[in-house]
């Protein structure tokens, strides 16, 4: 008796669809402009450790805590005594804890761009609607976003400070307003600065190292050689040489408008029309650390 032999099959003939339950999105698209701010609160909560494990948290809220301490001590002293002045003008506080803010942009930069950098996840930004320049103003908004809380903070506790001790009102407001755009400029600075160091290397030992060594070798030289120049008579030279650090380039423009006492040998500072120079360096070299983290993150998006 003859088998019924299975017919033979062809590859097409086992096809099959199936509907796994996907559906398309038909909800809201937020666009460029909510992926921006998304970043930028995400880096701004990254640089105080929110959001991220308590050993992250640890260094940026010491040294939050490190700026605000030296200021209510300050405060304290000056209702105890009951003091007729703070001892330390708004303008010159940032001037003073220098140091720390340094360690703060040298620890904070490369967290906010070194792991993209290593872990390559930058191009990926760049598939969704977030754009070059999206990448970079976020990034840059969120550092310097934070360092204005850093170091307008301390002053908000001596303006605080100084009404509680019933010094005068219009006196304190004034120096609060100069002490606030001197601080906000030096975060868009140091910001700037810290940014591009970091985006060179996508280790980020090297580029809290690189930080490090550029701010603070380069504010250790231009003392020394203002120092030296003073102490030569050639003082005509010293507010020259500050043009070669970010935080004398900050000294100067203060000191030159915003009525501060200057850190410069013999404590004298750039005039009207140096203090003009100093500002459009400053201005030059923000606009230059947005050139390149955008010259940078073009080529790393490719």
């Amino acid at each position: 008796m003859a088998v019924d032999q299975p017919m033979p099959t062809t590859p097409g003939d086992q096809t099959r669809i199936h509907n796994i339950g996907y559906r398309n999105y038909d909800g809201p698209r937020l666009g460029r402009s909510y992926a921006t701010r998304s970043l930028y609160s995400q880096s701004l909560r990254g640089s105080y450790g929110l959001g991220r494990s308590i050993k992250s948290k640890v260094l940026p809220m010491l040294l939050f805590v490190v700026m605000c301490v030296p200021a209510a001590i300050m405060v304290a002293v000056a209702v105890a005594t009951k003091a007729k002045d703070l001892p330390v003008d708004y303008t010159r506080y940032a001037i003073i804890m220098q140091a720390v803010i340094s360690l703060y942009v040298a620890s904070q930069a490369p967290q906010s761009v070194s792991r993209d950098l290593r872990f390559k996840t930058v191009p990926l930004y760049f598939s969704r609607p977030i754009e070059t320049a999206d990448y970079v103003r976020a990034k840059y908004a969120a550092l310097a976003s934070a360092l204005f809380v850093l170091t307008a903070a301390p002053l908000i506790v001596l303006y605080v400070g100084a009404l509680l001790a019933k010094l005068d009102f219009a006196d304190q407001t004034k120096g609060f307003g100069q002490g606030l755009v001197s601080v906000a400029l030096l975060s868009l600075l140091f910001a700037g600065i810290g940014l591009v160091i970091a985006s060179v290397t996508p280790r980020r030992g090297f580029g809290i190292a690189a930080v490090i060594a550029v701010l603070t070798i380069s504010y250790g030289a231009v003392s020394t050689l203002q120092a030296i120049a003073d102490a030569q008579g050639s003082s005509g030279a010293v507010p020259w040489i500050g043009l070669f650090s970010p935080v004398t380039l900050i000294d100067g423009v203060q000191s030159a408008f915003l009525g501060a006492s200057s850190a410069f040998p013999g404590e004298v500072g750039p005039t009207h029309g140096e203090g003009a120079v100093y500002v459009l360096v400053v201005l030059g070299l923000i606009a230059a650390a947005y050139g390149l983290l955008l010259r940078r993150y073009k080529k790393v998006g490719l």
